[in-house]
């Protein structure tokens, strides 16, 4: 960065740039987390040497503290893949059940942006498509904050929840499913050919509140990979070209992600390994009723306060996700946790 010439090339210079706040967003905590350590070790030592119950007290309470941190930064060290510390889209889309299914999913999408405002995170809407009588059709969103990708990944598959429906007079349980598709935001997505002829690309009227512009030109913009099947939308933007230019990057973004995780099933193959990449199972269970509860079917992370999740609470089911990729290791239940503890 102090070369004279860094600044001749800017889009370089935003991926060294950006390669440097990942390698500082770790090295900085550590350093904080060893400071702190030494110190309370000290401050122990000096409690002991003069047997100050109050200071021992406040060594104790700092121990604590330092567990949470050290906790939140063993977490960060799990996000090692190379796409973790991107930017992300999400894309939100019901299964079958009608406007069952589209409640859910504006559900899913509320818990899902609550947790980027608890994290501080930019919030950026592509495409917002509203149900007539409930909920959304469809949903893609940009986040972007430090280790998006890598906190949001969990999150990619099926969502189900079981809930006595509000839209059914018989008052019957019901089950809705939401599948839910996360990218990472490349930045260079050149490299990643697409043959014109390969694109479908359709235009509609922007939904949205209206306006001078919004709802009265079909700028709006769909386009379909032919070869793949796979299909991103926008409708953000004022133009349409602008709109086709987010999605060409969005489908650019989603074939290169494509073609990695190719990879890695291959290689998966090879060493004899069964993976599930995608989000063709489901991940993780909302039950409203009889009784409440949210159950991750990968880690086995449970949460019996299934209102706290939905109002954006997924860090802790994002963590064991983590920890069950990395380790291989299952979400211990809290008698095991106040063993280890005691211990």
């Amino acid at each position: 960065m102090a070369e004279p010439t860094f600044w001749d090339r800017q889009e370089k210079a935003k991926v060294v740039i950006g390669n440097l706040k990942r390698i500082k967003s770790l090295i900085d905590p550590f350093l904080e987390l060893e400071s702190a350590a030494e110190n309370n070790f000290e401050l122990l030592e000096l409690g002991i040497e003069e047997g100050d119950e109050e200071v021992l007290g406040e060594v104790k309470e700092e121990a604590f503290e330092l567990k949470k941190k050290l906790k939140s930064f063993e977490t960060l060290t799990l996000l090692s893949d190379e796409n973790d510390s991107k930017n992300c889209y999400i894309q939100i889309k019901p299964g079958a059940g009608g406007t069952e299914s589209c409640d859910w999913a504006s559900m899913v999408f509320r818990m899902m942006t609550r947790f980027c405002e608890a994290q501080g995170w930019k919030v950026i809407l592509q495409d917002y498509q509203r149900e007539e009588e409930a909920g959304i059709k469809a949903a893609t969103f940009l986040v972007e904050g430090e280790y998006a990708y890598g906190f949001f990944k969990s999150e990619r598959g099926v969502h189900r929840l079981v809930r006595i429906s509000p839209f059914d007079s018989a008052s019957r349980r019901h089950t809705s499913f939401v599948s839910v598709d996360v990218i990472p935001e490349y930045d260079d997505v050149g490299i990643v050919e697409i043959d014109p002829k390969d694109l479908r690309m359709d235009t509609y009227r922007a939904g949205g509140a209206g306006g001078q512009h919004v709802n009265k030109t079909d700028s709006a913009v769909r386009l379909t990979h032919i070869p793949t099947g796979l299909v991103v939308q926008c409708q953000n933007e004022r133009s349409q070209i602008q709109n086709r230019a987010i999605a060409l990057k969005m489908l650019a973004g989603k074939l290169q992600h494509l073609a990695e995780e190719d990879r890695l099933k291959e290689e998966a193959q090879e060493r004899g390994e069964k993976m599930e990449i995608g989000w063709g199972s489901q991940i993780r269970s909302y039950v409203l009723h009889p009784y409440t509860m949210v159950k991750d079917a990968r880690s086995k992370k449970y949460e019996g306060d299934a209102q706290k999740v939905l109002d954006g609470d997924l860090m802790p089911f994002i963590e064991s996700y983590l920890r069950y990729l990395r380790y291989g290791q299952l979400e211990k239940s809290g008698d095991e946790e106040d063993k280890e503890e005691l211990l």
